[in-house]
């Protein structure tokens, strides 16, 4: 399997050096020559982590063995607190949720984290230098990589987060971990603000001499595959012919990782994309405009974002896979913070999605009716999802995701319910423990000189 970018389709990089990279030199995202195809039926009456093997193995084909690659798999999920490791719940007739926070930081991103984590410790000896991992997180990534590679021997980690704009367990998950490797960095901006950092660092050919630079973040594709696996996971619990997707979306890893597991041969008949307030891939889907606000702050901070990254991925699809495409449109977005699509790309961005934006009201009130009515408790970005199945209906299964523990947001569900959620054990312990973090200007420079200080 070899590997090109959005902006150079005649790239051709192996696994290992994508996986290192994160982000292309060029500005672009990796993505594989083609779409490797699989048998739904193979994957019957299999475990999470066998499903998982069947799923990712295609991409890292003669780089890394099955037999590695299932220690990697079984390593990565042996934690999770759940059998079945992300079970299907129904809650009526063809409506269903994928609950996705059984693993350590209690976030649908510890999936695709520990699965990363494991899989940076079988290949580091393939680096020529120690790694620093770089990532921008607007919550739940920052938590569930820190927990992935916290203690790693021969691994910085630096997670940016937006200061004051994560709830206050996301940032305890993050700041309360002591390790020497970890360095919680807070931005005096926004997630997209911390983001754009991360992007540019990455394309800062003086720090790539001096460490093997690395992402976690969703524009690293070994994060995408590990989300691929769930969809197929969902569908084999459900058991029908065909299936439907709510994804709850900002930066777009998580949904793009769904339309993978259609390209793939899952059967997915439709996906729907859940967005809050900050409604940029409601807008680019529905409108052909992807124009980018002033970021909200909503009661699903995980979405407040603009600038969704693996839209990109998306757009490389829809343009036919055509590059010079791709370097346009970003070069026009840059300049003029919008970009209009050709009807081409837009019909096409239509025939795989359809989408909704939620209000914090709507929010509020999905979680209040879900309670009330099922006797399910959602946290607010699950609960976007929620608002739009509650809706749906037909013959088809409907599966929306749970992207995180209600306990995580616990002042908007006292608001939506009148009470608190119950703290589980393993979250309550982050409220005893002393913070680490360091408050930075919204500055490159500045960044690179407290990394270039502490690898």
């Amino acid at each position: 399997m070899k590997y090109l970018s959005t902006r150079n389709s005649n790239l051709d990089f192996s696994f290992f050096e994508i996986l290192f990279q994160g982000l292309s030199k060029d500005g672009g995202l990796f993505l594989p020559h083609q779409w490797p195809s699989i048998d739904v039926n193979i994957l019957k009456n299999k475990t999470y982590q066998e499903v998982a093997l069947e799923v990712i193995h295609p991409y890292v084909f003669n780089e890394i063995s099955k037999n590695d690659l299932k220690k990697i798999i079984n390593e990565s999920y042996k934690s999770f607190s759940h059998p079945k490791i992300a079970p299907v719940t129904t809650i009526d007739q063809n409506k269903y949720i994928l609950e996705l926070f059984y693993g350590p930081t209690f976030a649908f991103k510890d999936y695709a984290l520990q699965f990363l984590g494991n899989l940076f410790t079988y290949a580091l000896p393939k680096a020529s230098k120690k790694l620093t991992v770089l990532g921008a997180t607007s919550g739940d990534t920052g938590s569930a990589a820190i927990h992935a590679f916290r203690g790693k021997q021969d691994i910085n980690v630096f997670i940016l987060h937006p200061h004051n704009r994560v709830s206050e367990v996301q940032r305890r998950q993050m700041t309360t971990v002591q390790d020497e490797n970890i360095f919680n960095i807070a931005i005096k901006g926004n997630f997209d603000d911390c983001q754009k950092i991360v992007k540019e660092l990455f394309i800062d050919d003086d720090l790539q001499q001096k460490t093997s630079l690395t992402a976690i973040n969703s524009i690293n594709w070994a994060r995408l595959i590990a989300q691929v696996v769930y969809y197929f996971w969902a569908f084999l619990q459900i058991d029908e012919k065909e299936i439907n997707f709510i994804v709850p979306s900002g930066n777009f890893g998580n949904v793009f990782s769904a339309n993978v597991a259609k390209n793939m041969g899952l059967p997915i008949n439709q996906l729907h994309i859940a967005t809050n307030q900050n409604d940029i891939l409601h807008s680019s889907i529905s409108k052909g405009l992807m124009k980018k606000n002033v970021v909200t702050q909503t009661y699903s901070p995980s979405m407040d974002i603009q600038v969704s990254s693996n839209f990109e991925r998306q757009l490389f699809e829809s343009s036919g896979r055509d590059s010079e495409s791709i370097n346009h449109i970003f070069k026009e977005f840059s300049k003029n913070n919008s970009y209009t699509f050709d009807k081409n790309i837009q019909n096409d961005l239509q025939s795989c999605y359809s989408t909704t934006a939620v209000s914090n009201d709507e929010t509020i009130n999905a979680i209040k009716e879900i309670k009330e009515k099922y006797h399910y408790l959602a946290d607010p970005h699950t609960a976007t999802g929620l608002h739009v199945l509650l809706e749906k209906e037909g013959n088809l299964p409907w599966v929306s995701l749970a992207c995180a523990h209600p306990a995580k947001f616990g002042d908007v569900i006292e608001k939506a319910t009148g009470e608190p959620p119950v703290l589980p054990k393993d979250l309550s312990k982050f409220f005893d423990k002393e913070e680490k973090m360091t408050i930075l200007d919204n500055n490159k420079d500045i960044l690179k000189s407290l990394i270039l200080q502490n690898i």
